[in-house]
């Protein structure tokens, strides 16, 4: 930011500020009937669907660190937050609303750099921005998304539908994100005081877009909707796959028996976790911020599942009475806890 004008965020006010951030933004979807510049937005479900709304949070200093995290990627990363929500519940997102809490020590430039990363995303994922709102923080930049989308009544996926000897399910690997975090960090605290820091990042860039860019899996959900499979339990992968899965198996009166060696871990990520003296089953069971799908089929659907390519089968849900567990390759059982917070 040191090289490019600073504008005090003052010298717009909170209206000419929010005009100049939303400007770019066009409604596109039909479902837009009115977007920015009114008191409320005004949507319109496509006939047959329900509507589906989810709110996140993010807070600087607890979610992110803006010393080592690029505006543009926090800018796409939090609209990939709130749309993974709706994908898990099997919907289309739509529209979004973006407020920001924002400190003094930030110039209008790099709200400009959020915005891109916004724009970016809604771009690519076909999503309205239809309204938001400004504050001062006197606790660094926080940022509050809403995301809007909708969905046939019957092909809503709920976290309370898995059934017993259900199949679960994962896209992607697991925890690359949160290697991703860890190496940032580790590179910050060596850096300290140092005049002209040169991070190592070499080898590890997989990591970096992990968890600086994580793409929303919606090429999952219209796959899944092409081939005719409805899960019959979803969530997204935002607090780790432990805490995860225990929140369906709360909400379906169920347990699972996941497999060790079943679970998909990038090669990036047992290499750092090796070098920082981590376990990467632990990564992936606990970190977080995958934003891949985590679902349950019928046991009869494994064929059709397995076929697609985009998906690993890695355990499967038991009664409630008999727990949540890991099972290793010689056949012991550890039970999973949830270390996060519910998302």
């Amino acid at each position: 930011m040191e090289q490019k004008k600073r504008t005090e965020i003052a010298s717009l006010g909170q209206f000419g500020l929010i005009d100049r951030l939303t400007a770019p933004f066009t409604p596109h979807n039909a479902s837009t009937r009115k977007g920015v510049g009114d008191d409320a937005a005004v949507l319109t479900p496509p006939e047959g669907c329900e509507v589906l709304c989810t709110t996140d949070t993010f807070f600087e200093g607890v979610d992110f660190d803006l010393t080592y995290f690029p505006l543009k990627h926090l800018g796409y990363k939090v609209i990939t937050a709130a749309v993974s929500d709706l994908l898990a519940m099997n919907a289309q997102p739509a529209q979004v609303t973006v407020s920001l809490g924002v400190s003094a020590k930030l110039p209008v430039e790099a709200l400009d750099d959020l915005y891109e990363g916004i724009a970016f995303a809604c771009r690519e994922q076909e999503i309205d921005l239809v309204g938001g709102d400004t504050r001062a923080s006197m606790t660094g930049l926080v940022i509050a998304v809403s995301a809007f989308g909708f969905a046939p009544r019957e092909q809503i996926v709920y976290r309370s539908g898995a059934q017993l000897h259900d199949l679960i399910c994962i896209t992607g690997n697991l925890g690359a994100a949160y290697m991703g975090l860890q190496l940032l960090e580790r590179e910050k605290r060596v850096l300290t005081d140092v005049k002209n820091p040169e991070p190592q990042f070499k080898g590890y860039e997989y990591l970096l877009e992990k968890y600086l860019k994580p793409r929303p899996r919606t090429d999952i959900i219209a796959t899944l909707g092409e081939e005719k499979i409805t899960p019959t339990a979803m969530i997204d992968l935002s607090d780790g796959l432990a805490s995860d899965l225990m929140q369906i198996c709360k909400a379906s009166k169920c347990g699972a028996r996941i497999y060790l060696e079943r679970i998909p871990i990038a090669q990036q990520t047992t290499a750092l976790a090796e070098e920082m003296h981590t376990d990467p089953v632990i990564a992936a069971l606990n970190g977080g911020e995958d934003y891949e799908l985590l679902f349950t089929v019928p046991l009869a659907m494994q064929e059709q599942v397995m076929r697609l390519g985009l998906i690993d089968v890695i355990g499967h849900i038991t009664a409630e009475s008999t727990g949540a567990f890991l099972v290793t390759p010689d056949g012991q059982e550890i039970k999973l806890k949830a270390q996060g917070f519910p998302g």
